[in-house]
């Protein structure tokens, strides 16, 4: 069983909701990466995404676009992202890390090669946002024969029958954007919101993780019923945004300890 499913299957057992963080590489630079993903972890995050910098984040909404420019301008590439990824496993890191990004840098690296190294690092699953899953029979391939979960992203628009088939042959957990839109923050989230989830989880077996606006441990509650994750971004890296430099990792631990419900919204 990889890091991935047995971290669900710990989650389900304790009756707990999983916390997704994500964090751009190279933001606010990589030696903070480095940091802060184990102060996400002690604060409560389960899992921790990864994202490699890319030009064209057609996706990501302006906090993580903002990230990601400050990245690329310190030279961060795939291969630097996969260096963090080991240089956390070698300090002791055993969480899932997961690499989300788009589908040039991946193609520009070499699919087999990419997935070879990225197992070879310690990588658990891979997100390519703007792949189609139509298309993504070479890269499912090389993931599934590095030992490597491909996660898909599934939006309310996508249909029962493309849900049926994403269900049926991707691995570690379905991600679900909320909204048919992008990244960032947001005070409240679609009202019919559970009724796609509903569909998501007619048609699959895997664990089920909402992301896109999640930034509130009401967001968190709210989608117990429906989910067995949320992911947090554009939210988290707002904590880092002016922030010092050795207040980085504080700000981060106890953003995600509210979004736990191990502290109160007024003590972070």
């Amino acid at each position: 069983m990889g890091r991935i499913a047995a971290c669900f299957r710990d989650l389900r057992e304790r009756g707990e909701m999983g916390i997704i963080a994500y964090l751009t590489v190279g933001y606010p630079d990589v030696d903070s990466t480095l940091r802060l993903v184990p102060a996400l972890l002690a604060g409560g995050a389960h899992l921790v995404e990864l994202g490699i910098p890319f030009s064209d984040p057609l996706a990501d909404g302006a906090t993580v676009q903002r990230a990601t420019q400050a990245a690329l301008e310190q030279g961060v590439t795939p291969a630097t992202c996969l260096q963090v990824v080991g240089t956390l496993r070698e300090r002791g890191v055993e969480a899932p890390l997961v690499l989300m990004g788009y589908f040039n840098p991946v193609l520009a690296y070499g699919v087999e090669r990419f997935a070879a190294d990225a197992a070879a690092a310690g990588v658990d699953g891979l997100i390519v946002v703007d792949l189609p899953w139509e298309e993504a029979g070479p890269v499912l391939a090389a993931c599934r024969a590095y030992g490597i979960d491909l996660v898909p992203l599934v939006a309310p628009t996508t249909s029962d029958e493309r849900l049926a088939r994403i269900g049926s042959e991707a691995s570690g957990f379905i991600y679900c954007v909320s909204v048919t839109g992008v990244t960032g923050a947001r005070e409240e989230l679609p009202p019919d919101l559970p009724d796609f989830l509903r569909r998501v989880r007619e048609r699959t077996a895997l664990p089920v993780a909402v992301g896109f606006g999640i930034s509130k441990r009401k967001h968190v509650e709210s989608l117990r019923p429906w989910a067995e994750a949320v992911v947090v971004g554009s939210a988290i890296i707002q904590c880092l945004d002016g922030a010092r430099p050795d207040e980085r990792e504080e700000r981060v631990k106890a953003y995600v300890e509210v979004l736990a419900g191990r502290r109160g919204q007024d003590e972070a």
